[in-house]
């Protein structure tokens, strides 16, 4: 037609001085010239173009390669005229110097003669190296006649051209057989994202100096898009305090917004952009999903030419999409201004669907940007989900969730929804008040809930959470009856999708009859709870459910069972790193206990301190007697008499009284009483204790034998129900008070008798505190030399028999090791304390991860420790380090 060629569309772009190399994307270029075809395909404002530029410079300067560039441009729609700049192309860069094509071309503008093609790849195919044909912008190529002609000349060029497309969309070529066939080289979207270092380096080149965690955090926000992070550095340089603009720049309100706007938005027909705006409030969403948003049936083809034209929509497979989360923010901002007041219909819409598709935790956050609370409660209770609000997991998300609630919202489902808020801070009061308001809504003849049954069963965990706050062992023995029979009205896939909910109601089932002193009747709830499948959503009740276990075992004196229950209490807490504080941590405090009892006393204090820590948690008063005994045990062996009457009462509000609580406060006060010289009223203050709890009742007794009081020590010892529940700790102190007393009585035989079976069960569980609470008498029995033996190494230090002494109160012998630890894993015990990581340990050691993480399970268990630090700072103690 006589147009002249545009010289400007066979110029290499320009790279900017901010331009960042990313020798990872070069190296992966470099492979264009072992494939025919190589594909840069990514969003608008992706660096494609840069990228190829830079690429193609080197190439040219460094390696002398041939290298034609064409920017195309609308023509692209016209064979003529697409082909006329190709060839001019080629002849810019030296590729068409000679021979039938270097000066023809087509002659109309709408066709090419199918001569010229086939003269064209004949020239190309006789070359002795390859020419790399560089096509930018080629998503504006519409044509199909365009990308025919385009395959035929690659296919028949042979080795003598290497065609570069860089595009936002798919090319109308046959990918699948050259990517079947190894001849395509791919670079998309996901390898175009800047990496937090490489964005970090773009800053610096802006004159910003971001370090990489806070780089980090940028990429998450743009996903890596170079635009963005080029726009985001240039609004940075204008801002006063540019580290807190990055972090906190408002999308909708910067230059990455008219970006995306005017690229990618007003680009789109009138029906797509009415999609995009409605989609925005999803975090992610299926062509059902958005019909029902915007009302029409055309979000198919809609959404798979969006994710084709790389319009900043991923696909997330499954016919699943979401948007680039600042092109989402954009959108949403820019919804609010085009269609105001729209946005919590929207909500409204898509929580409906939500929740016929059953997606829960996304039905709920829609109702609730819609206000829609009736609705949202309803779905959480409907879906049998109140437990989620306990779990540790969801807790603070739900309860953020539901505070917009007001007044003014009414309902069973509501009331519930605020019940379980307020009883999940022990908020007593107020959580009664909303539950005792949503029953007497349940019980009239048209309750407002779509499930009935399954609000009555969430009534039923509340009533029982609210019985172990007040320690009510009969108001928690209604709410599981209750529970028992509403079971069967409840659709059988929603208990199985919410394990949690009777593993909660087990728990605090147990809770109280442990509390109530009924041992056996806890640990078969409570057994069950710990034998829930492994799973995050039950992983609190069952951490509670074992701490519980354990106590009850340290209660019955097996300090060896309770501390190997403790400490996988703690860490099956730790396994799904509930945020914190979260849970009860008694088994902290149970191990506090045995600590104590083994006459480890900063370790003792350490995990008290470390309980404290996580805050007060569930606040129930068997956790709160945990305590108690724990600290009181701890101050009286420090000698802190009235500190420890103060830290012995639980100082808690509960329904009937603790045997066991009750007993243990007494023998602390008892305790005291005796450090002060007042035995008789040590005496009495030890009649409240029965032989119903042996442990108490083996205490109390040493106490009155302490008090001048032989008899009532012995009758004690003769009124204990032990059954086969009670444990070494128990018989150990029965043994040496009897011992004592037969010693008083100069039976010195039978004394040394009871004293060796004592030195024998101890030394299995590591006792030692019951030998240093018998001092000054026993100490001669000790010094004899079958004794002595049994005493020395673990009880007595070092020497002959007569000059071996107790440690003094307070002091830390080397305690045994549960079990002696083999030569593998002294190899990783020793790593760790090098500070090195699982994955340095399997290296060095050339095995598995999961073997190294099989090692140090063993490791903790024989030092009955939980973590890597106590680890090895215990492990110096034993001297194994």
């Amino acid at each position: 037609m006589g147009d002249p060629f545009l010289r400007t569309r066979f110029a290499l772009p320009t790279r900017p001085a901010t331009f960042l190399r990313r020798q990872r994307l070069v190296q992966h270029l470099d492979q264009a010239l072992r494939t025919p075809l190589t594909l840069v395909n990514g969003a608008a404002g992706a660096g494609k173009t840069l990228l190829a530029a830079d690429w193609a410079a080197d190439r040219r300067s460094r390696a002398g390669q041939s290298v034609a560039w064409l920017t195309v441009e609308t023509g692209g729609r016209r064979p003529g005229v697409f082909w006329a700049y190709v060839l001019q192309a080629l002849r810019a860069c030296g590729a068409l110097a000679s021979g039938a094509v270097a000066s023809g071309g087509p002659a109309d503008a709408t066709r090419v003669d199918r001569r010229l093609l086939a003269a064209l790849a004949a020239e190309l195919n006789a070359r002795d190296r390859p020419v790399v044909v560089v096509l930018d912008e080629y998503d504006r190529v519409t044509a199909p006649e365009i990308a025919e002609q385009l395959e035929f000349v690659l296919h028949h060029a042979g080795r003598g051209m290497r065609l570069v497309l860089v595009t936002r969309t798919e090319p109308l070529l046959p990918l699948h057989r050259y990517r079947a066939a190894g001849e395509l080289t791919e670079i998309r979207a996901a390898e175009l994202a800047f990496t937090p270092e490489e964005a970090a380096a773009l800053l610096e080149l802006h004159g910003l100096s971001l370090p990489v965690p806070a780089a980090r955090t940028l990429v998450d926000r743009t996903r890596g898009w170079a635009a963005g992070l080029r726009l985001c550095a240039l609004a940075a340089l204008e801002s006063a305090d540019p580290e807190v603009y990055l972090k906190e720049f408002e999308a909708d309100r910067s230059t990455v917004a008219d970006f995306l706007l005017a690229e990618v938005l007003k680009r789109q027909p009138e029906e797509t952009q009415d999609l995009l705006l409605r989609v925005s409030i999803l975090d992610r969403f299926c062509p059902s999903l958005a019909n029902a948003l915007t009302g029409r049936t055309d979000a198919e083809p809609l959404l798979v030419e969006l994710h084709r034209a790389n319009a900043f929509v991923e696909d997330l497979g499954h016919a699943w999409y979401r948007l680039h989360p600042l092109f989402g923010e954009i959108l949403r901002a820019h919804l609010r201004v085009r269609l105001p007041g729209l946005e919590p219909e929207l909500h409204r819409r898509a929580a409906r669907w939500l929740r016929r598709s059953g997606s829960l935790p996304e039905t709920l956050a829609h109702g609730a940007a819609a206000g829609d609370w009736g609705f949202t409660a309803g779905a959480l209770v409907d879906d049998l989900a109140i437990g989620q609000l306990f779990t540790g997991l969801r807790t603070d998300d739900l309860a953020q969730l539901f505070s917009g609630m007001s007044p003014e919202d009414t309902g069973p489902a509501t009331d519930l929804v605020r019940a379980a808020g307020a009883l999940s801070r022990c908020d007593l009061e107020r959580g009664l008040a909303h539950l005792h308001q949503a029953e007497e809504s349940l019980n009239t003849d048209v309750p407002a809930v779509s499930d009935a049954a399954a609000a009555r069963l969430s009534c039923a965990l509340l009533e029982a959470l609210a019985a172990r706050l007040t320690g009510s062992p009969a108001r928690a023995e209604r709410a599981a009856e209750l529970a028992e029979g509403l079971r069967q009205e409840v659709p059988a896939h929603l208990l199985d999708r919410h394990p949690e909910l009777l593993a909660l109601l087990l728990t605090h089932l147990g809770s109280t009859r442990l509390w109530a002193g009924r041992f056996e009747d806890a640990r078969a709830a409570l057994s069950a709870v710990a034998g829930t499948p492994g799973g995050a959503a039950t992983v609190l009740p069952r951490e509670e459910a074992i701490g519980y276990l354990a106590l009850i075992d340290y209660l019955n004196g097996w300090p060896g069972r309770a501390e190997r229950k403790a400490l996988a209490a703690v860490s099956e807490a730790e396994r799904f790193s509930l945020p914190e504080p979260c849970g009860s941590g008694l088994g902290r405090l149970v191990l506090a206990a045995v600590a104590v009892d083994r006459d480890e006393l900063r370790r003792a204090q350490a995990l008290l301190d470390e309980a404290d820590r996580l805050g007060p948690g569930t606040r129930d008063p068997v956790t709160a007697a945990g305590r108690a005994v724990a600290t009181a045990r701890l101050l009286l062996v420090r000698g802190e008499a009235r500190a420890a009457v103060e830290a012995a009462d639980p100082g808690v509000f509960a329904a009937v009284v603790s045997p066991w609580a009750a007993s243990h406060e007494a023998l602390v006060a008892s305790a005291a009483h005796l450090a002060e010289g007042r035995p008789e009223r040590a005496a009495e203050t030890l009649r409240a204790v029965s032989g119903d709890q042996p442990a108490c009742a083996v205490e109390a007794a040493r106490l009155q034998l302490a008090a001048g009081h032989a008899g009532a020590a012995v009758d004690l010892l003769d009124g204990v129900r032990a059954g086969g529940r009670t444990g070494p700790a128990v018989s150990v102190r029965a043994a040496l008070v009897r011992a004592q007393a037969a010693e008083r009585a100069g039976d010195t035989a039978t004394a040394r008798r009871l004293v060796e079976q004592a030195l024998l069960d101890a030394r299995r569980e590591r006792l030692r505190r019951p030998f240093l609470d018998a001092r000054p008498w026993i100490r001669p029995l000790l010094a004899t030399a079958p004794l002595h033996e049994l005493a020395a190494g673990w009880l007595m230090t070092p020497g002959p028999p007569g000059r071996g002494q107790p440690p003094a109160t307070g002091e830390r012998p080397s305690p045994l090791v549960a079990a002696e630890l083999s030569g593998r894993e002294r190899d990783v015990l020793e790593r760790l304390a090098r500070m090195m990581s699982t994955e340095e340990i399997a290296g060095d050691l050339h095995v598995s991860v999961n073997t190294v993480k099989t090692h140090l399970k063993s490791v903790y268990r024989k030092l009955a420790v939980s973590r890597r630090n106590d680890a090895v700072r215990r492990a110096r103690d034993l001297r194994l380090l």
